[in-house]
């Protein structure tokens, strides 16, 4: 993990009250995609938890909802406006797991953009890979054609039907053929993957008070006890896993 002041290099909106933000900075802290940075905001007590969509060296792009306070301060920002942020936190996904697999990536919401860089990093592998993306309905629905500019498959689903297909990510996932996956989303839609019995990688959405295992604020129980979402996570595989 590393900390430092970070210069905005762009940051637009993609649909719904959801922002794409580019950050000029030192990237080296990730490995993994999957991981996270911690965004300090002027004037708010707690960092902001943002999944990384995709970095590269000397840039780091996220993507976040406007949801309270904080991201609604975010998206205010402009170009050359510069945050304090935690960078390299969580474990990430291990994709290496999914090698010689049929392999579906699945986001739901503002799970879609860890997604993004998980499947780049499959295809780069030679991995055979499906992206299968969940939104409520078209308005708040992103990135499709990102993930289709990687030469994979894509299935699209939406509560209400007004894009792709009406249902939900674990029907996809059935008719995909898929017989593994990584997916990053809600906690519904975390449980409803883990009852498929397919087995894979779950990345959970939680509220964090540090970002870094000190505080305790974020957990969830395992088949081997309590283990903190920001630190031991967010990702942990699907036979781990218990939902109470």
């Amino acid at each position: 993990m590393t900390q430092g002041i970070y210069k905005i290099l762009s940051n637009r909106q993609l649909a719904k009250d959801t922002w794409e933000m580019v950050l000029g900075g030192d990237s080296s802290a990730l490995t993994r995609p999957g991981q996270f940075i911690n965004i300090a905001i002027e004037g708010l007590y707690l960092r902001r938890p943002i999944s990384v969509c995709c970095y590269e060296e000397g840039s780091i792009t996220i993507i976040y909802k406007v949801v309270g306070k904080g991201t609604k301060k975010m998206a205010a920002m402009v170009e050359g406006d510069k945050l304090d942020v935690l960078v390299g936190l969580g474990n990430g996904f291990d994709v290496e797991q999914a090698r010689g697999r049929k392999v579906a990536v699945i986001g739901g919401g503002v799970g879609v953009p860890p997604m993004y860089d998980t499947a780049r990093r499959l295809k780069r592998m030679g991995a055979d890979v499906t992206a299968i993306l969940g939104f409520a309905t078209k308005d708040v629905s992103f990135y499709m054609e990102k993930f289709e500019a990687l030469g994979i498959p894509v299935l699209v689903t939406t509560d209400d039907g007004t894009l792709g297909r009406k249902g939900f990510v674990t029907d996809a996932l059935r008719e995909s053929g898929c017989d593994y996956f990584l997916a990053c989303g809600p906690t519904p839609m975390l449980r409803a993957l883990h009852r498929t019995g397919i087995p894979g990688q779950l990345s959970f959405e939680e509220r964090m008070g540090c970002g870094f295992g000190a505080c305790m604020g974020c957990t969830c129980h395992t088949l081997v006890g309590t283990k903190r979402v920001c630190k031991d996570g967010p990702v942990f595989p699907t036979e781990e896993v218990t939902f109470e």
